[in-house]
Order: structure tokens, then C-alpha cells, then sequence
């Protein structure tokens, strides 16, 4: 009789212990699921586009909120590309890249637009990184070049604490303190808590479209297409 009784207990420590890993195995799927979920917003509103919106800035946008729960990591790392239209893996990339292949999708090539500018301009751009001459594998990658770039092309715009300043397509520039640099796009998906436009970025979690436009101290004010 003791013998049956323990084997009863055996059999409900298995069972139990079963359901324990399943359930676990659950948990940690989740997170990767919900990840992907919150890229974009779940019922989004979109904020209609100007009748007479170019088609390059309709391309900018979609591009731009295109690459949501695509590139889902974010790598800093030096990595050498083709040139022109070379590009990290889809699947990662960092804030600059939100940009780059959005205006890619606008058929303009900042990288290659970058490099040509710094080649003629070198003067005219930064040089906190220590670099003598123009590298298209990296340049069109920070966000002080690109926010040169666009000031040099006269694409700059005030900057306000005014939410109407900011429109679908605006590129805007960011200081997150410590001296770290962020960039990302303005969309047409639309905050109805904050009444304002949302921006799509990647500041490390991957590509997401988030109401984060007065997050942090803006910078840089660009628009490239009307």
C-alpha cells in the first residue's frame, strides 16, 4: 500500500512538474511577442496627409513606419558596407538608420549624399571622432553629420515646445544628456492623449512608433519634403 502511494505521489510530481516548464516556456515567449506588438500602436489613429503631400514625402513616412517591428535590435557597431546603398542587416541598426532607410524609400541616398558633401566640405562637419577624411561606411550614421547635412541643404526649421511646429515627415534631433545624440522621423500616426503626431526611432529596442517628441531636449528641426 505505501508502495502504490508513493508511486501515486511520482506520477503527480511529473505531471506537476510538466506543467511547470510548459508554463514557463509560456512566460518566456511572451515578452519577444509583446515586443513586437508595441512597435507600432495597437489602434492606431492617422493623421491625414496634406492634399497636395509630394509623393516623396508620402514614401518618406511609410518608409519610416515600415521598418517597425522589423528591426527589432540596435547595434552601434563600426561595420563596413557597400557604397552606395549600403546598409546593416535589417533586422538592427541604430537611430540614424530609422532615417537612412526611410529616405531610401524617397530615393535619396544619404549615404551617399553625406559622403559627397564631406569629401568637398570636410570643414563644415564635426570631428569629435577623431576621423581626418570622409568614411562613407560610418559618416551618414551619426547624427551631428546628418544634422549638418541638413542644415547645409537648408532644410532646417525653428525649434519650439509647439506641437503644431511638428509635422508628418519633420526629421528631428535630439540630446539625451551625456553627450548622446538621437534622431528619428515624425509620422502621421496620431498621440489622441497628447493631440500631437508620434515619431518613429529606434533608441534601442528596435524600430517603434512612440509619442516621444518632447521626451527629451530637441536639438534639430529638419523638413527635407513637403
Amino acid at each position: 500500500m505505501r508502495n502504490d502511494y508513493v508511486g501515486i505521489l511520482a506520477k503527480l510530481a511529473c505531471v506537476l512538474l510538466l506543467v511547470c516548464c510548459v508554463a514557463g516556456c509560456q512566460r518566456r515567449q511572451q515578452p519577444a511577442v509583446r515586443r513586437q506588438a508595441e512597435a507600432l500602436p495597437p489602434h492606431p489613429i492617422l493623421k491625414p496627409l496634406p492634399a497636395n503631400a509630394s509623393t516623396q514625402l508620402k514614401q518618406l513616412i511609410e518608409g519610416a513606419v515600415a521598418q517597425a517591428g522589423v528591426t527589432t535590435g540596435y547595434d552601434p557597431s563600426y561595420v563596413k558596407l557597400d557604397y552606395p546603398g549600403g546598409d546593416v542587416s535589417p533586422e538592427t541598426g541604430v537611430c540614424s538608420d530609422v532615417v537612412i532607410r526611410a529616405f531610401r524609400k524617397a530615393s535619396i541616398d544619404l549615404q551617399r549624399e553625406v559622403h559627397e558633401d564631406m569629401q568637398a566640405n570636410r570643414a563644415a562637419y564635426p570631428t569629435k571622432w577623431g576621423a581626418s577624411g570622409a568614411d562613407s561606411n560610418i559618416d551618414h550614421r551619426r547624427v551631428l553629420n546628418l544634422m549638418t547635412f541638413f542644415g547645409r541643404k537648408g532644410k532646417s526649421l525653428p525649434i519650439s515646445d509647439n506641437k503644431e511646429d511638428y509635422l508628418p515627415g519633420d526629421v528631428v534631433a535630439w540630446d539625451l544628456g551625456g553627450g548622446v545624440d538621437h534622431i528619428g522621423i515624425v509620422t502621421n500616426y496620431w498621440s489622441e492623449t497628447e493631440h500631437r503626431c508620434m515619431v518613429v526611432h529606434n533608441i534601442g529596442a528596435g524600430t517603434r512608433v512612440e509619442d516621444v517628441l518632447f521626451a527629451w531636449r530637441i536639438t534639430g528641426h529638419y523638413r527635407y519634403f513637403e
